[in-house]
């Protein structure tokens, strides 16, 4: 098995940039496809659209340096001149504001508040992972993007950009981009139960991201198909239905196409396994455990302590859950998720073997076929 994963991962991270919608992104998911039916099922590659964002210029003018960058792509753009003025810090009223980001943290707190009053004309902010460089943000609000253009650098320029807001000095931010109607697809796979009539299990993960995703994504790929292999040797009673869901990077869109295909499943699903980003890595490793109800979460915490597995933190209840398991939350549905820690989350140096740990996915495979399987067979 362990050859199986490195193998798999090796290759979904050397096939480059996974953003949604582009030529790899069509490229990666009939890959996938293809490792689904070497099993000996059949993959449905289903559809949905999008306008995609291409980018001409993302970058900051300041002291006579230019900044390359990335725009957040729920924020607004800038023309080709992009927008010029004094740089200062966020609330000043500066014309462009200077502040620092984590990841996935651009709609909360003041960065959130200044954008939604749009408090400066445009904003420039370093990002800020557990490693220094640069690390972007997902787009949760993609289709109703709000605020001012907002540039994305990394964290190597934060010093420097300080001084120059401490200084005011001038600025051109530019976030020129056009858009492509094109279309994106999930890969979908069933394994047939023998009732048909029982409410189906759903076992998800996501296939799209920034950059290579070794360790992050790598690791709940290489589980969706273990738990495919083991699901379609126990000769299930009930439906299984697989998802790798493109649109991540982008408030989720590939899984929210996959959902309004089957109106009632989220709810009315036996239960949804959710392979949630950074199973495995190696990096800064750690795990959330996350589930809908005390059932759910005693049944993972069972199959992770025979496969060997520590629980470093269980999510509560009463807190929505991370990742695409908030899709299920939201709808009422049942769901077991686990979600890794990872320093190089959102990196473009997440890839090579060092990132991974072939041991601990091995186990969360088998952790995951055993819950899987018993789901499935019940």
């Amino acid at each position: 098995m362990q050859q199986r994963i490195a193998a798999l991962i090796h290759a979904y991270a050397g096939q480059g940039f996974h953003r949604t919608g582009t030529d790899v992104d069509q490229a990666s998911g009939e890959w996938l496809a293809g490792a689904a039916g070497d099993i000996g099922l059949r993959p449905m590659l289903e559809e949905f659209s999008l306008r995609r964002i291409d980018i001409r210029d993302a970058s900051l003018t300041l002291d006579g340096r230019k900044i390359e960058g990335l725009p957040l792509f729920d924020g607004g753009f800038t023309g080709p001149t992009g927008i010029e003025g004094r740089l200062g810090s966020l609330g000043s009223g500066a014309p462009i504001a200077f502040a620092e980001l984590a990841p996935n943290a651009a709609d909360a707190g003041a960065l959130g508040e200044a954008r939604r009053q749009n408090l400066h004309q445009a904003i420039v902010v370093v990002t800020r992972g557990a490693r220094p460089g640069f690390c972007p943000s997902n787009a949760d609000s993609f289709l109703r993007p709000f605020g001012s253009p907002v540039l994305q650098v990394g964290s190597e320029h934060a010093s420097f950009m300080a001084d120059c807001a401490q200084r005011n000095a001038k600025a051109v931010l530019t976030a020129h981009v056009e858009r492509a109607q094109i279309r994106a697809f999930n890969v979908v796979v069933s394994v047939s139960g023998a009732n048909t009539s029982l409410a189906p299990l759903v076992v998800m993960t996501p296939r799209s991201g920034w950059w290579s995703c070794a360790s992050e994504r790598g690791g709940g790929l290489a589980c969706w198909l273990e738990i495919m292999r083991a699901v379609r040797d126990a000769k299930p009673v009930r439906d299984v239905l697989f998802v790798a869901s493109s649109g991540h990077e982008l408030g989720h869109l590939g899984l929210d196409a996959f959902i309004e295909r089957r109106p009632g499943l989220v709810s009315q699903a036996k239960a949804w396994i959710h392979l949630g980003a950074n199973i495995g890595a190696a990096q800064g490793p750690a795990n959330i455990l996350q589930a809908s109800d005390e059932e759910m979460e005693q049944m993972m915490a069972a199959a992770m302590t025979e496969a060997g597995l520590r629980i470093d933190r269980r999510h509560p209840r009463d807190v929505e859950p991370l990742g695409e398991a908030r899709n299920i939350h939201r709808g009422g549905g049942r769901f077991i998720s686990i979600i890794g820690k990872n320093d190089l989350f959102h990196s473009p140096v997440d890839r090579g073997p060092e990132v991974i740990d072939l041991n601990v996915i091995e186990r969360f495979a088998k952790a995951f076929a055993t819950v899987a399987t018993s789901l499935a067979v019940a």
